[in-house]
């Protein structure tokens, strides 16, 4: 196995798992990882927030963990990465507004690169335009905007993943254990016990 150079799309308030996870999993099994934010450096914190399924109509939020990101938002040029993962949470929402990143989104759906998304990342591909025609999972409250860009909302198990082309998403972090072997079966990894 190659390994895979991967961009990591986060910013403040971010799902903590959502950025944590992937950001330690990827690098687990050999692939570099940069986490970038745009407005940030590296070496810069984001806050992070944990959300939860408690029974309420819609999720909790709690106080996450300070994530340190490792490369500078500035100096990415997406021709340089394998594939890019979005972390949800609420980052996605102010993420969506920089043309920057839109057009990093938009590099690696052209480039037909490896894309995975988490819980509200599909807010940031409906934005960028890059998901008609396409199965995108996404936390529940992204239906609307999935179906808004040409995508079809694909409705699983908040624990399930889904794979399409090259796009890897699901609704939310539970879902880590499926979502990241999708990823990697897009990205060519194996692992060998």
């Amino acid at each position: 196995m190659a390994a895979k150079k991967i961009l990591l799309l986060t910013g403040d308030f971010a799902e903590d798992y959502e950025t944590m996870v992937p950001f330690q999993a990827l690098q687990m099994v050999g692939h570099t990882v940069h986490a970038v934010c745009p407005g940030k450096k590296a070496g810069d914190k984001i806050k992070t927030a944990i959300h939860d399924f408690e029974g309420d109509q819609t999720y909790t939020e709690k106080p996450g963990h300070q994530f340190v990101l490792n490369a500078s938002f500035d100096d990415v040029e997406p021709a340089a990465y394998d594939a890019v993962v979005i972390a949800g949470g609420r980052a996605p929402e102010y993420l969506r507004l920089n043309e920057k990143v839109l057009a990093i989104v938009r590099h690696f759906a052209s480039a037909n690169k490896p894309i995975a998304a988490v819980c509200h990342g599909a807010q940031l591909l409906a934005a960028a335009g890059v998901i008609e025609g396409k199965n995108i999972s996404a936390y529940p409250a992204c239906a609307p905007e999935v179906k808004l860009a040409g995508g079809r909302y694909a409705d699983i198990a908040v624990d399930s993943a889904v794979t399409d082309g090259n796009f890897v998403t699901s609704p939310a972090w539970p879902a880590h254990p499926q979502w990241l072997a999708q990823f990697l079966k897009v990205l060519g990894t194996e692992i060998k016990l």
